[in-house]
């Protein structure tokens, strides 16, 4: 992966070339006992947010093995699963190459993406339903809940119901795959997916409400609501493009003494990405423009050199093989 960006913010730089994704699977899908091992380097490209390379960002988050599970499966419409496991939550998961865009949008950053636990799934005919009792943000406190429901209204349509927080109990662990306030957040979302031919369109809200937690040295509560919706059309098996939008906003001011959730207590952010694609059998390549807008920015938690500009524009591309 390789990319340039504009105003980059305190810390990062202009230009990266790293890797995105080196990574094998090892599973077993059939049977009562079954087992999935996923390890190797990644990084998290996100918009918005300094790049960390994958070298550092693999030590410093889920490991070189950040999902294994082993799956209990007696029944077709029942499993348990018990390990490090993929979130539940929301409309992205967390590699890049599971995504139609290469980077995550900024509603992404609001949840969890692996977490250690166990979970439920239910799917009988047109429902889906599904339960976990994890550690959230990856902080070692068994004290999130998360559940999903989904109802497929017919075979191009299916709305899904997330529910995801620190039901059970706060946490003040800090590091970098569990900031203090997401850790301590409560979740809510609603996705609508529509997939016919060529076509899939998926719009989403989200709410996360973060309640004061003076042990995590969150003085104040504070939440935000954001909206987005992605797109990708098919014009021939092997190239797609793909489009998202999506704004959000956070509450509180930093006199309140409420917590940064954006970019600044209060403030606000909108982006638009372009994702085309081209693949033919192992092989892909991919290229993503992005732009980025802040509203309200507390100076030196924004873009530029010192953390004071507004807007930043992103021109990548990814390419590999995927067997």
């Amino acid at each position: 992966m390789a990319f340039n960006q504009t105003r980059a913010a305190p810390g990062d730089r202009a230009s990266w070339v790293d890797i995105s994704n080196a990574q094998v699977f090892i599973q077993k899908t059939d049977g009562l006992i079954q087992f999935f091992v996923q390890a190797g380097a990644y990084s998290l490209p996100d918009l918005g947010t300094p790049y960390v390379k994958a070298s550092s960002l693999t030590r410093e988050t889920y490991g070189i093995v950040p999902q294994t599970f082993v799956k209990m499966a007696p029944s077709d419409h029942f499993n348990l699963m018990i390990g490090k496991l993929p979130s539940i939550w929301g409309s992205e998961t967390t590699f890049s190459f599971e995504n139609s865009n290469i980077e995550r949008g900024l509603l992404w950053n609001q949840t969890n993406s692996v977490n250690r636990g166990i979970q439920v799934n239910y799917t009988k005919g047109s429902l889906t339903v599904a339960l976990s009792l994890n550690d959230g943000l990856y902080s070692n406190r068994y004290d999130w809940g998360s559940a999903l429901i989904g109802l497929a209204v017919d075979s191009e349509n299916m709305i899904t119901v997330d529910v995801a927080g620190d039901y059970f109990g706060h946490s003040a662990v800090s590091s970098t795959a569990t900031p203090p306030a997401q850790d301590n957040s409560q979740v809510y979302g609603l996705i609508f997916s529509h997939s016919a031919g060529p076509v899939m369109v998926m719009p989403y809200i989200q709410y996360s409400y973060v309640p004061a937690v003076p042990s995590a040295n969150i003085r104040r509560d504070a939440s935000t609501m954001g909206a987005g919706a992605i797109a990708k059309y098919s014009f021939t098996r092997r190239f797609a493009l793909a489009a998202r939008a999506e704004y959000i906003g956070s509450t509180g001011t930093a006199a309140q003494g409420a917590p940064n959730l954006l970019y600044g207590p209060g403030s606000r952010a909108w982006s638009l990405t372009l994702t085309p694609t081209y693949q033919f059998k192992t092989f892909f390549v991919r290229g993503e423009v992005s732009f980025v807008k802040i509203d309200n920015l507390t100076p030196g938690l924004a873009f530029g050199q010192l953390g004071q500009a507004a807007t930043q524009t992103r021109a990548m591309v990814e390419t590999g093989i995927l067997y």
